[in-house]
């Protein structure tokens, strides 16, 4: 699953360890050298997890979690210390750490980690992240409750997971949506199927929304990515290069 992490460790070694294996298994890694460096980092980007040793010069891994905890009260917080005394951990837990992790410590333990408290995360957003009732899509209204829509004076239906779908681009239209994103808006964070599905249902979905389907308007793909929509349909999108109807 793809993510974006942040990393807070001051020995440098160790840092370039990890930047290593998290983006070998696909992540987005930024990394401070220092607490100070971390607290200046958090705001720039919408991490989905941090990773905090404790001991850095500047300001500790705890003052790193209290003050992400001030403006972020549901990414998940990763320690990493060599303090692994029962006071130290319950002292990171209060502050609203997620997990603690000894040194030393299994590189493959620690990507476990990171890969279920994604999960959790994703699947705690997921629940909260039920559509509205009624939400206009291009030209058309979508009905979540009865799973249809109306255009142009006509009903027709739509399942599910097509519902998802327009959901989460609705939710943010303009932004291009990866299809794990996708996937992990209407199949669920633990579906391990291909992308391969999720493009069949994009096929179909413009079948039913677009005005000629196979010059889409609304619905725009954006190669080696994922989808992007364009409400105002793509007359308004100018950059062709970054995502080119098909």
């Amino acid at each position: 699953m793809s993510a974006e992490i942040l990393i807070a460790e001051d020995d440098a070694n160790l840092r370039q360890g990890l930047i290593a294996t998290l983006e070998s298994e696909g992540y987005s890694v930024v990394a401070a050298s220092n607490g100070r460096e971390a607290m200046a980092l958090f705001p720039q980007k919408e991490f989905d997890l941090v990773i905090l040793d404790i001991m850095m010069p500047g300001a500790n891994g705890y003052d790193v979690c209290r003050e992400i905890r001030k403006r972020n009260t549901r990414v998940p917080v990763i320690f990493l210390s060599a303090k692994g005394e029962e006071i130290d951990k319950v002292i990171g837990f209060e502050l609203g750490a997620d997990d603690f992790v000894t040194k030393p410590f299994g590189i493959r333990e620690l990507i476990a980690r990171v890969a279920a408290r994604l999960r959790s995360s994703r699947r705690e957003a997921a629940k909260e992240a039920d559509p509205p009732e009624e939400f206009p899509f291009g030209n058309a209204l979508i009905s979540s409750r009865n799973y249809s829509a109306s255009m142009d004076g006509k009903n027709f239906s739509l399942t599910a997971r097509e519902v998802k779908l327009l959901a989460a681009f609705a939710a943010q239209p303009g932004k291009v949506l990866s299809r794990d994103e996708l996937l992990n808006a209407a199949w669920g964070i633990d579906y391990h199927g291909t992308t391969r599905t999720l493009d069949q249902h994009i096929c179909q979905l413009r079948k039913k929304i677009e005005p000629a389907p196979d010059h889409p308007v609304f619905l725009l793909t954006v190669h080696g990515i994922g989808y992007r929509y364009v409400p105002g349909g793509g007359l308004v999108n100018t950059d062709a290069s970054a995502a080119t109807p098909r």
